[in-house]
């Protein structure tokens, strides 16, 4: 089987799950077309969960209960039953042990809305999500670490397994404004233009993401930790991690033939950035995996965006020049 995408969702805040947005829209999509492929697995690090020590755990809950998800309305995730994966998590954690990592199973790890709030807009039936396995994050948040898990996990992509990260390309709570959200549940209001820093931040991650294929993916995205106002998007490093991950699990050289795409965006709460990137899509045959090589995007991932402002622009594509061939734990 040829490379299923990957995915690196920002999920933002629990409204996102409520809310009727370019992002829920576009995590739908990628869901009706995971079915479509008729993906064995979803594969997901989400922001929410993070071991200390040097420690990496993966759930094996065969039965985990969902946390409360705040400013929504409950029905909407209360009946919808997690798909837990145990034999998929188990071959995870042999896979990390197998290259260093201190792994071991969670049996009692229960859902947090960073994984299945995105899981139910991807399938809101229930039982058409395919069976489920999440990876936590380490509280060291050592860039590297967390790019090697992904690419310890990536070679389950050719076993038709989908890998997702779930965090935020601009995601600094204490920079958000709050107001409208504790008052009337909204978090999409942008009464005022977003901050400056979080505008460049945004821009300096969209660029990374198009403009760099396979390895030198993986450099760019640990670079941007080291961006002037990466502290400001990013008040913690718990929701790049998820990023980091992803690029991991995308940075291959054999990555390098395909497209990464910025499939639909949303701001919230003013300052709160909900970028849905998507790295590399699904080859069928041959001829497709040619047409994937020139840069050609699937008709799903469209490569137009709104910005902040309104205004619709065209993102384009381009082959970076950094390199990183092997990364350490």
């Amino acid at each position: 089987m040829e490379l299923t995408p990957v995915h690196f969702f920002s999920h933002g805040s629990t409204r996102m799950l409520e809310a009727e947005t370019e992002s829920g829209d576009y995590w739908t999509r990628c869901g009706e077309e995971a079915l479509a492929h008729k993906v064995k697995g979803v594969i997901m690090m989400g922001a929410h969960w993070a071991c200390l020590g040097d420690k990496i755990e993966v759930a094996t809950n065969p039965t985990p209960s969902k946390s409360a998800c705040p400013f929504v309305n409950p029905a909407l995730y209360q009946d919808w039953v997690p798909q837990a994966d145990v034999a998929t998590a188990q071959r995870c954690i042999a896979m990390l042990r197998a290259e260093g990592f201190q792994a071991s199973a969670n049996a009692r790890f229960e859902w947090i809305h960073d994984t299945f709030m995105v899981l139910i807009k991807m399938f809101g039936d229930w039982r058409t999500c395919p069976p489920v396995t999440i990876v936590s994050m380490n509280a060291r948040y050592d860039p590297h670490y967390h790019v090697k898990v992904g690419a310890v996990l990536r070679p389950l992509r050719r076993e038709g397994y989908l890998l997702v990260g779930t965090g935020g390309a601009i995601h600094n709570l204490y920079r958000n404004r709050w107001a409208d959200m504790l008052r009337y549940r909204e978090s999409l209001g942008q009464e005022v233009p977003p901050e400056p820093w979080a505008l460049h931040f945004r821009q300096a991650v969209e660029d990374v993401v198009l403009k760099n294929r396979g390895p030198a993916l993986r450099k760019a995205m640990v670079r941007l930790m080291q961006h002037p106002v990466y502290r400001d998007a990013q008040a913690t490093d718990d929701h790049w991690m998820p990023a980091l991950f992803a690029a991991g699990a995308a940075g291959d050289w054999e990555d390098e033939k395909y497209a990464n795409v910025l499939g639909a965006e949303t701001w919230e709460l003013t300052n709160m950035c909900n970028s849905q990137f998507t790295f590399g899509r699904y080859v069928d045959n041959k001829d497709e995996q040619e047409k994937a090589g020139t840069g050609t995007a699937s008709a799903l991932h469209g490569l137009h965006h709104m910005t902040a402002t309104g205004t619709s622009t065209s993102t384009g594509t381009g082959t970076g020049t950094g390199r990183l061939g092997m990364v350490s734990a």
